[in-house]
């Protein structure tokens, strides 16, 4: 495993394949209030890709063609606030998505555990720490242990989505966790736009 840290944006020319996970770093969970400081991504092959966002930073080109790509299917674990995150700082809206949390949602249901940690326990026999979770990402230069814990929120969505995808399989779920992931982007814009705890839907 390697990690590649860039800054601002993806070097030209670089490629991650038609199925990339993506993981943000923020200052905090309010997209309004807390700037995007990392955002990190893995084709699958065990190796990450990190850019690291300066502070007023409104664009990365070859970042958001990635995100904005039709091909390029991006997976998440929790998408809709990276989502929104990555709308706020760059005005580009991620499609097409997957996301794992949406999907263990559906098909876990015998449990409310659905943070990475708990899927990546139960259904790979992976254990990451998350002890940095909780640290300073807008500093000018990252830690090796912060530059590793953001990897390992990308390195397994892979694998992960393919246990998902079997339970999904499985339970008959499969086409209505699509539908949920084609909206996930508007539910994104939602969220920035006024309505982040409303359900529209309601009477």
């Amino acid at each position: 495993m390697a990690n590649h840290l860039y800054k601002n944006d993806l070097p030209d020319g670089l490629s991650l394949g038609s199925v990339v996970a993506i993981d943000c770093e923020t200052m905090g969970l309010n997209p309004h209030r807390d700037r995007l400081c990392l955002v990190q991504m893995s084709g699958g092959d065990g190796n990450c890709h990190m850019v690291q966002v300066e502070k007023d930073q409104t664009e990365a080109p070859n970042l958001c063609a990635m995100l904005t790509d039709p091909d390029v299917l991006k997976l998440f674990h929790y998408g809709r606030f990276d989502i929104a995150a990555m709308f706020n700082a760059f005005g580009a809206l991620t499609a097409p998505v997957y996301c794992t949390k949406i999907a263990s949602k559906l098909v876990r249901t015998y449990t409310d555990r659905h943070g990475l940690k708990n899927l990546l326990q139960e259904m790979l026999s992976v254990d990451i720490s998350k002890q940095q979770q909780m640290s300073d990402w807008g500093a000018e230069k990252l830690t090796n242990a912060q530059l590793n814990y953001a990897a390992s929120d990308v390195l397994y969505l892979h694998k992960l989505r393919d246990k998902l995808n079997e339970r999904l399989e499985r339970e008959g779920r499969m086409d209505i966790a699509q539908r949920c992931y084609d909206f996930l982007p508007t539910r994104a814009v939602l969220d920035l736009t006024g309505w982040p705890d409303q359900d529209i839907f309601s009477h």
